[in-house]
């Protein structure tokens, strides 16, 4: 399994959600469609020869951004990645993609015990 993060504009967050989840990301059990999404800001400046969908070469920008988060089989990283980008209303989307484990042991025993405060 991998893990998808991209950052989108607030306004743009359901567009980019329903894309990747139709791409196969955010497949747990009997559900579809699963992902985290925080609040933020995003901040950038456009350099000379982009073509901002935000804001204007040369000048700071703060834009209410959100940050969704969604697992998916590796097998569909093309794939997911493309529905993201092709969701997504910048030039160049600031996103990541990493392996993870979500493998559980078979002994909740295998779990360490939690640290005791005090």
């Amino acid at each position: 399994m991998d893990c998808l993060i991209i950052y989108v504009p607030t306004d743009s967050a359901d567009a980019v959600r329903r894309a990747i989840g139709d791409a196969g990301a955010g497949r747990l059990g009997n559900y579809s469609h699963c992902s985290f999404s925080t609040e933020g800001t995003g901040r950038f400046t456009p350099l000379p020869g982009a073509n901002p969908t935000i804001g204007a070469v040369n000048a700071p920008e703060e834009v209410p951004e959100t940050r969704i988060e969604a697992i998916y089989p590796r097998s569909l990283r093309a794939a997911v990645v493309s529905a993201a980008v092709g969701a997504h209303p910048y030039e160049t989307p600031a996103f990541m993609t990493f392996p993870i484990d979500v493998s559980l042991p078979a002994d909740p025993a295998d779990f360490p015990a939690p640290a005791r405060l005090g």
